[in-house]
């Protein structure tokens, strides 16, 4: 199975479960660090995720895939919350995090600019709308290299 399919593969066989937990499967990656493989299970709720949280999602997930074994090699499981600066990878992740603050590191430069931050205002069509205090910028999203949440003032 292709790398980029164990993700998907992992992300379909435990979402069902990772809900009725009471939480949101916010991400699944399937990457090296350094020599090591690790499977990488991001949560999310509206109460936030603590310990006993990412715990009691380990235990029931490692039990899915030790049932399916969708992962030829060996790997870590790890299981964590996206914190509160996380990266918006997906439309679902931009989607739900309208309101927040973010941070956009673009390509190349937009009206002198390489990297946008304030609300993210909306997301439609392909393009983001950022409020930076100074206007509101309309951004593609193919036109950004990092998209992430940011804690400022």
């Amino acid at each position: 199975m292709a790398k980029t399919n164990i993700a998907e593969t992992v992300r379909a066989l435990i979402a069902d479960t990772v809900e009725a937990l009471g939480y949101r499967l916010w991400d699944v990656e399937f990457t090296k660090i350094g020599a090591d493989r690790h499977l990488i299970i991001t949560i999310d709720s509206d109460t936030g995720v603590d310990l006993n949280a990412c715990e009691t999602v380990h235990r029931a997930v490692d039990k899915i895939l030790d049932e399916n074994d969708p992962i030829e090699e060996a790997y870590h499981l790890d299981v964590s919350s996206p914190g509160i600066e996380r990266e918006l990878r997906t439309d679902a992740h931009i989607l739900a995090s309208l309101g927040e603050r973010c941070e956009a590191k673009l390509f190349a430069p937009l009206d002198g600019r390489k990297t946008l931050r304030g609300t993210l205002l909306d997301y439609a069509d392909g393009v983001l709308s950022i409020d930076t205090g100074a206007g509101v910028v309309k951004c593609p999203r193919q036109s950004v290299s990092k998209l992430r949440t940011v804690y400022f003032d």
